[in-house]
């Protein structure tokens, strides 16, 4: 099966330019200047965006916390993924049963992801204590696929600094990559017993609780560990602050490497007078680490412009609105996160290029870099030889609404934003599996994506692979 898409303005990470991309067999194999086929579907992407369909490594699909669950599960998350331009997700999976072996929840998670998922999918495993038999199952996984780990820096089953230490030299020696979730455990512990001890309760408290220090200085205090344990792969999760930020940035100029920081829609759209609505809206915004200040959102936003951050994703975890009024006059009671894996490429793209930001960069941190800290092959460029995901965005104004979403929840963070752009097509593996922005019928499921380590730089076009 053949299909043409000709006329569109192609938009990599390196170049742009109008041309056309011929797939074949679920692979990109020519691109540039072709005008038609003699059997197949061709389609007229004449003022269109055409651009590699979104990668987002940050999801949390199914989540169970016990007392509440996310109510995308792999079917209606994955549904919801591809009508907002995302062809690829990687799950960080929930924390498992007390001293569970690391292959329990990654068991667990291939039983509700495989022939649910109708985008492609993996997991990051989770590290929720540290013994020899860790370092050995690590290596297994590894070899299995599954290329990176998480650890937290707070929660019950957060990880101690020497813990810490010892995951990290075995991540140097395995080259796998070390997702974190960074934030003092102390410090959010002491604040929001204070706040509520004392009265204070209402949703702002979130945010009071987890004040920017608490992200600045773990942070710092795992780039020294990372220091010590000769810098291997480390990814900051949902960087949310200036200060944070700074660490990384400090840190890359005094010599560490490998350090990688990824920030999320939220963080970019979102501050945090929203904890302040009226009739109890603001409980629909708690999410850790909490929505900051508006000077927090251009630190980041320069960061994306500076390339200081690497990855764009959404830590994509809904509940519904009377799941989240529990913590009306709490706000320690409601289930932290919010939804927005079908938002983010239409609203990063309308902000980005609102403050002169290329379409090359965002693109970037949409979809090239989490394929590449990530391992994941022939994804996040349309490049000859890479799988067919591509998606198609109309230049078109409409507002993002409860009504044309696709999660499970009953609300979106991102009612009434004026998005610039609109998902038409979707393609996964040369399929179309969305067309006119809906979700097509009688889909294949995605596939695990069996993850490699680290990619290298190996993505350019080649001026010749270009059809003239």
């Amino acid at each position: 099966m053949k299909t043409l898409i000709k006329n569109g303005l192609i938009i990599n990470p390196d170049t742009t330019f109008y041309g056309s991309v011929l797939i074949e067999d679920g692979l990109i194999t020519e691109i540039g200047k072709i005008e038609n086929i003699n059997d197949g579907n061709v389609i007229d992407a004449k003022g269109d965006l055409v651009i590699p369909a979104g990668v987002d490594v940050h999801t949390h699909m199914d989540l169970d916390l016990g007392k509440f669950r996310a109510v995308d599960d792999f079917y209606s998350g994955s549904i919801a993924a591809l009508c907002g331009g995302t062809a690829t997700i990687v799950d960080h999976i929930a924390f498992g049963p007390k001293n569970c072996e690391l292959n329990f929840m990654i068991d667990r998670y291939h039983k509700l992801a495989d022939g649910k998922s109708l985008c492609d999918y993996s997991f990051h495993g989770v590290i929720q204590h540290v013994n020899e038999s860790t370092f050995e199952e690590m290596k297994k996984l590894v070899e299995e696929g599954i290329t990176s780990f998480k650890i937290y820096m707070t929660y019950d089953n957060r990880l101690s600094d020497e813990e810490i230490l010892r995951v990290l030299n075995m991540a140097r020696e395995l080259q796998a990559t070390i997702a974190v979730h960074a934030e003092n455990h102390g410090i959010v512990t002491y604040l929001r017993q204070y706040f509520g001890d004392n009265g204070y309760r209402k949703p702002i408290y979130h945010a009071l609780s987890r004040p920017n220090v608490s992200e600045s200085e773990a942070i710092n205090r795992m780039i020294s560990l990372s220091e010590i344990a000769g810098y291997p792969n480390l990814y900051f999760v949902h960087v949310s602050t200036k200060e944070g930020l700074s660490e990384i940035i400090n840190a890359r100029r005094n010599g560490a490497k490998n350090i990688y920081g990824e920030t999320c829609t939220q963080y970019l759209t979102l501050d945090m007078e929203n904890y302040d609505r009226k009739d109890n809206e603001g409980v629909k915004y708690i999410m850790a680490p909490p929505l900051r200040t508006k000077e927090d959102i251009e630190a980041l936003w320069s960061g994306i412009k500076n390339k200081d951050i690497d990855v764009i994703a959404t830590d994509h975890c809904p509940f519904m609105l009377d799941e989240k009024l529990i913590a009306k006059d709490d706000f320690r009671l409601a289930p932290g996160g919010v939804g927005g894996v079908e938002e983010r490429i239409e609203v990063i793209l309308t902000e980005g290029v609102k403050r002169g930001i290329s379409l090359n960069t965002l693109i970037e941190r949409l979809c090239l870099n989490p394929s590449k800290i990530f391992g994941i092959k022939n994804k996040g460029s349309i490049n000859i030889g890479n799988y067919a995901d591509i998606t198609i965005l109309k230049k078109q104004r409409y507002i993002i609404e409860k009504s044309n979403r696709h999660s499970k929840s009953d609300y979106t963070v991102y009612e009434g934003f004026e998005s610039h752009f609109k998902v038409d097509k979707v393609f996964l593996r040369g399929e179309i599996v969305v067309e006119n922005g809906e979700i097509c019928d009688e889909l294949k499921t995605g596939k695990f994506i069996q993850r490699s380590l680290k990619l290298d730089d190996n993505f350019l076009l080649n001026d010749k692979e270009i059809k003239e």
